[in-house]
């Protein structure tokens, strides 16, 4: 059964520093590679791991290395997609070293896991907070819908298009969103379209496409739904999501929120 693990919005910092001042970022990536690694025994065969953005607070090659030294502990291959806290030229040097890593444009790829495939989108407006996808984007996503004839699809973006309540994220989501829902809708196959940036765990429906936010590894959003509130990080436990492809008791995508940490047990119910 095929699988991969969703890791997002890392916000690795220079050494020395805290994110906001507040957040030991990199600490929380160490920990969740440690977490992964310790899972991956138990769990059915992970293919790789898949970054969904903002890997870096603010996009500088020092920020990007720390972030590689990091990874090159985890036991898994992974793909990346830029959030708006990357800077495109930075992180395309930093991972020029990656099949996945296109060499000019947007930074957008996709995987074939063989029960379904992953399209990775570039939702990156360099100086703002909300993303867009570009023609170019859009017109790499219709080719290859064109050539999956129906095969499951995940498409993975940074910026999310669904609503979460909180009105500051929510102002800063995916732009044109509306675009590429249209093409999933119109999709021959199943479609659904996962995101980070808002660092909290939200699941919807928008017509036949499921969309799901997926939580970071260090700090949360503050969950608030009152549209004065300033937006703030909260320091709730940190997570990862293994996606995997289930045949039973019908063919489909399950995703599990890996807690970040090592936690007591596992004890028998029984006995």
């Amino acid at each position: 059964m095929a699988a991969f693990i969703q890791i997002t919005d890392t916000h690795i910092v220079p050494e020395g520093e805290l994110a906001y001042n507040r957040s030991d970022t990199a600490a929380a990536l160490n920990e969740a590679v440690a977490s992964i690694n310790a899972i991956l025994p138990r769990l059915d065969p992970v293919d790789c791991a898949i970054i969904t953005g903002d890997l870096t607070d603010y996009g500088t090659p020092a920020e990007y290395a720390r972030l590689k030294r990091i990874l090159a502990e985890l036991q898994l291959p992974y793909l990346a997609i830029p959030g708006n806290h990357d800077v495109r030229d930075a992180m395309r040097a930093a991972f020029a070293d990656q099949a996945w890593m296109p060499e000019a444009g947007p930074i957008q790829w996709h995987r074939d896991f063989g029960d379904f495939s992953v399209i990775g989108l570039d939702t990156l407006v360099e100086g703002s907070h909300h993303g867009m996808l570009c023609d170019e984007g859009l017109a790499f996503l219709d080719r290859v819908l064109e050539t999956l004839n129906g095969q499951p699809v995940v498409v993975a973006t940074h910026h999310p298009w669904m609503h979460s309540g909180v009105v500051a994220m929510d102002n800063n989501n995916l732009r044109n969103g509306g675009a590429l829902l249209d093409r999933l809708e119109a999709y021959g196959g199943p479609a659904r379209m996962i995101s980070g940036h808002v660092h909290r765990t939200l699941t919807t429906q928008i017509g036949k496409v499921t969309c799901q936010i997926a939580p970071a590894p260090c700090h949360a959003v503050h969950l608030s739904h009152q549209a004065a509130s300033i937006n703030s990080l909260i320091m709730e436990p940190g997570g990862v999501t293994l996606w995997n492809w289930h045949d039973a008791p019908r063919s489909c995508l399950v995703s599990n929120v890996i807690p970040v940490g090592t936690f007591k047990g596992p004890w028998p119910f029984y006995g």
